[in-house]
């Protein structure tokens, strides 16, 4: 998957789920008036780990091409990489204040933590052994090879040790451990080389930690011959010149190991005076946090592991024994490789078709193409940048736009998006970026783009104390015939070009007055100190969302219960609040079919007699990442459709501020019913949860013809539409 270390499809972000907020509190379950069960949701974290399991079948499954299975690894390990960071993190923190709670399971924190770290330490053995048992094998059979030290040639080994000479050895940095060197500080997520050695003439044993940098390659490659491509990693090539790095020491042992750190950490926005000067504060202590995972070559030897625990100050259940390589991040690195043979076939997003200039227009003028139309795109299927990329471009430059205003939650770091707003601004334009610093692991990325644009003229707001501004939302002004005119982007997805590639994102342009009004009036709350009630399109987190979904799924029971067909659907990243749970529970139980289309986190318990009969629970992983949030009510045969940024976490409806759009036009209500339709049917590909709340697979018939793939027959569907118009 985390969004959000800078993805692409070869990214360590690509399906990332972890929350963004450790300070929600926890749900207390109980029966409740109607009988519901006390144990009627599944516990968030096991679902996550449930969902990174999707992942990891993904690079088990040979269907799928070769360096895809390798990145869907990497993909699997940077998960998980952050679900300790964050997640057991911070429940190991709570449970050592005194502050964590029972789960909405109803299970005790360390009866929780207990089960986490049993089940991740066995789906960190399984990741493993897909490695080593499945893909290491399968990616020599198309003669690209990670190889060991002792598998390399006299004239290789001299050339590589030449190599390190001039290319590693002047980076590397051997800290000594004794009485005049204390413990070293181990850095989160570095790969480390604990060494033994012994001195000739005192003959006592010392240790010595070095740091493989981070500033290098993973895995070094080797000069091929024919189409081979070989690789040695790094950690192998630096233990195997020990020697050059201990002169006149005998080095007796090395291995190799890896630590990670609580990285989470909470601001209290009501004390802080400077919201940028306390988060850079605390970004800085990220790195120092306590670590929490150990993880170390299987056959590592006791002195050293007992050294390492006693050191960091961890227990033994926080020590990951693993075989193969450590820190499976690093296969971003081959997943690369120019093979497209063993790739996904590659796919041009195309532009929407009523984006594309009709046959007497001089250009592309995406002002009037909305104004022909509501247009709703389709990303990555349809282009981002011929969209919404185009738009700010366009209005940038033009001297009809007198104002632009736009939420940033997370942007690329050469974003084509901000250098429009600064263009903007140069041109004497109002300007309005609304900053979100605080989303995760994009702190420092973000603080710098906002300092940026303040210094181009851009006004910079940082959204409501206590709340994270989430919402995706753009809007224009532009003088036309003598009136001010509002052209709106609302999306689902964020303004990231280069995510918009693999992230699966609806985004509706519009003129439509009412829309306009709601957005200037969100903007000047948002902006400044304006209390909106009332919106006439929009459903708006923290103060009406909630509700107005609760409403909507009340209505559906009322018409069940009248004898009407009645249908609640949802397509999320999570679905975790309990009081929307347990409405679909009260809408399965009253008839209502129930169709929950979501990527990571579930915790509704789906076909389950008596309660959720009705609740059809299916997952959708491939190629791109699904990231649109939909919301569907058949509400008597008069269906309402929404699109937006909010998940059904109580971070998105408590403490974001989130904004879904109704749709209006029937063409595009019917494209999302389709792509609904499709999804849930029993001919695609998919996950299936299960009443105990496992999942299964189900890719392929009983004669093993795979399955309908939802994501190739879009983008199919996508490209057949607008063929022969896009230039």
């Amino acid at each position: 998957m985390t969004d959000e270390h800078g993805p692409t499809a070869g990214d360590a972000d690509f399906a990332t789920q972890i929350d963004d907020d450790q300070s929600e509190p926890e749900y207390h379950a109980a029966e409740t008036a109607d009988g519901m069960p006390i144990d009627r949701f599944i516990d968030r974290e096991l679902s996550w780990l449930d969902f990174n399991l999707r992942v990891l079948e993904l690079a088990e499954d040979e269907q799928v091409p070769l360096l895809e299975r390798v990145n869907f690894l990497a993909i699997f390990a940077s998960n998980l990489d952050e679900f300790f960071m964050v997640r057991v993190a911070g429940l190991k923190r709570r449970i050592v204040t005194g502050l964590a709670v029972p789960t909405n399971a109803g299970v005790a924190p360390q009866e929780q933590y207990s089960r986490l770290v049993a089940r991740a330490r066995e789906l960190q053995q399984r990741h493993a052994r897909c490695y080593t048992e499945w893909i290491g094998p399968a990616l020599q059979n198309e003669n690209i090879f990670l190889v060991g030290w002792n598998e390399l040639s006299d004239a290789e080994r001299t050339e590589l040790t030449q190599r390190f000479y001039d290319e590693i050895f002047p980076v590397l940095m051997p800290l000594a451990v004794d009485p005049a060197h204390p413990f070293p500080y181990i850095s989160g997520l570095s790969l480390n080389i604990a060494v033994r050695i012994r001195s000739p003439r005192s003959e006592t044993e010392e240790f010595a930690r070095l740091k493989v940098p981070a500033v290098l390659s993973r895995f070094v490659p080797i000069d091929a011959s024919g189409s081979t491509t070989r690789f040695l990693p790094l950690e192998d090539l630096i233990a195997h010149n020990l020697d050059e790095l201990f002169p006149g020491m005998e080095v007796i042992g090395h291995h190799i190991f890896r630590v990670t750190r609580n990285e989470d950490f909470i601001i209290d926005e009501d004390e802080t005076e400077n919201l940028i000067q306390q988060l850079e504060k605390e970004l800085s202590r990220r790195k120092f946090g306590p670590p929490i995972r150990l993880e170390i070559e299987h056959d590592v030897e006791e002195v050293v592991l007992d050294l390492l625990v006693r050191e960091l100050g961890i227990s033994n259940d926080e020590v990951y024994p693993l075989e193969g390589e450590l820190d499976l991040t690093g296969m971003f690195q081959i997943s690369n490789l120019d093979r497209p043979d063993l790739l996904y076939t590659k796919r041009v997003p195309v532009t929407a078709a009523p984006l594309l200039p009709k046959d007497n227009d001089d250009g592309d003028d995406i002002f009037s193409a909305i104004t022909r139309k509501d247009v709703l795109v389709h990303h990555p299927y349809e282009s981002f940048a011929t969209s919404v990329q185009a738009m700010l471009e366009q209005a940038a430059d033009d001297p009809n736009v007198l104002a632009i205003k736009q939420t940033l939650y997370r942007t690329s770091g050469d974003s084509p998006i901000v250098a429009s707003l600064i263009r903007a601004a140069a041109q004497g334009k109002q300007v309005l970026a609304l900053v979100e610093i605080k989303a995760r692991f994009d702190e420092t990325n973000n603080i710098n783009w906002a300092r940026k644009l303040e210094r181009a003229g851009v006004h910079v707001v940082y959204g409501l104390v206590g709340l994270k501004t989430h919402c995706k939302l753009l809007m224009v002004v532009r003088r036309e015939h003598g009136k001010l005119k509002n052209y709106c982007h609302i999306g689902t997805g964020n303004y990231n070009p280069k995510t918009s590639r693999v992230y699966e994102d609806f985004g509706l342009f519009t003129d439509n007055d009412d829309v306009g009004r709601d957005m200037t009036r969100l903007f000047n709350e948002l902006s400044g100190f304006a209390i909106q009630r009332h919106f006439n399109r929009l459903l708006v987190a923290p103060r009406y969302l909630r509700k107005g979904l609760v409403d909507r799924i009340q209505r559906e029971i009322d018409n069940a219960e009248a004898g009407q067909p009645a249908r609640v659907r949802m397509k999320v990243n999570s679905i975790v609040d309990e009081k929307i749970i347990d409405a679909l529970y009260r809408a399965s139980r009253a008839g209502v079919q129930v169709e929950v289309w979501v990527r990571g986190i579930s915790s509704i318990k789906a076909g389950v007699p008596g309660m959720s009969e009705n609740i059809k629970v299916r997952s959708v992983l491939g190629r791109y990442l699904e990231h649109s949030r939909v919301f569907a009510f058949l509400n008597g045969g008069n269906e309402e459709i929404f699109i937006g940024s909010a998940d059904m976490m109580h971070r998105n409806l408590d403490r974001r501020v989130e904004a879904l759009i109704q749709l209006t036009s029937t063409q595009h209500m019917s494209d999302i019913t389709s792509l609904f339709d499709r999804a849930m049917s029993d001919s695609t590909a998919s996950w299936h949860a299960q009443p105990d709340g496992s999942w299964l697979r189900r890719a392929y018939t009983e004669q093993g013809e795979p399955l309908n793939d939802l994501q190739r027959d879009r983008m199919i569907e996508i490209q057949r539409r607008t063929k022969g118009r896009n230039r």
